[in-house]
């Protein structure tokens, strides 16, 4: 079984990074965001999304956080000796007018351990201390 519904909530909140810009809207911007359900008995969700950066300077995402989730962490699949292994991203750079794509086989958040049961996840998008974007979804069905 594909999954494949897509829901948008909302797209950014963010606090400005003071850099002047010619783009008409929000500096940063998320899009195509996607949160699988945790598969029965398993403690972790998986999170999918684009985002944009329009801010006339590059960005450095350096960690992500959840009131939904004890953790959320930044990973990469990579294929390695014809095996794909799961390597954590500290720190993600997105150049000005750049998009990054969390996909499935590719970059991803992991959201691990949930507090209770939410049914609408907000992320949060830091550059050490400063919120970048805050992003609400809802699941999408477990992954199979």
């Amino acid at each position: 079984m594909r999954l494949m519904r897509r829901r948008f909530i909302m797209f950014c909140i963010l606090a400005a990074t003071g850099a002047c810009n010619s783009h008409d809207g929000p500096p940063v911007v998320a899009a195509n965001v996607v949160v699988t359900a945790p598969a029965p008995g398993m403690p972790m969700a998986a999170g999918y999304l684009d985002i944009s950066n329009h801010s006339g300077t590059s960005i450095h995402i350096t960690r992500v956080s959840s009131p939904d989730y004890e953790a959320v962490e930044m990973h990469e699949t990579v294929v390695e000796d014809d095996v794909a292994r799961m390597r954590a991203i500290p720190v993600l750079e997105i150049e000005d007018g750049g998009t990054v794509v969390f996909e499935r086989g590719g970059k991803h958040l992991m959201l691990m351990r949930p507090a209770g049961t939410p049914e609408t996840i907000t992320l949060n998008f830091y550059s050490d201390e400063e919120l970048l974007l805050s992003v609400s979804a809802e699941f999408t069905a477990p992954m199979d």
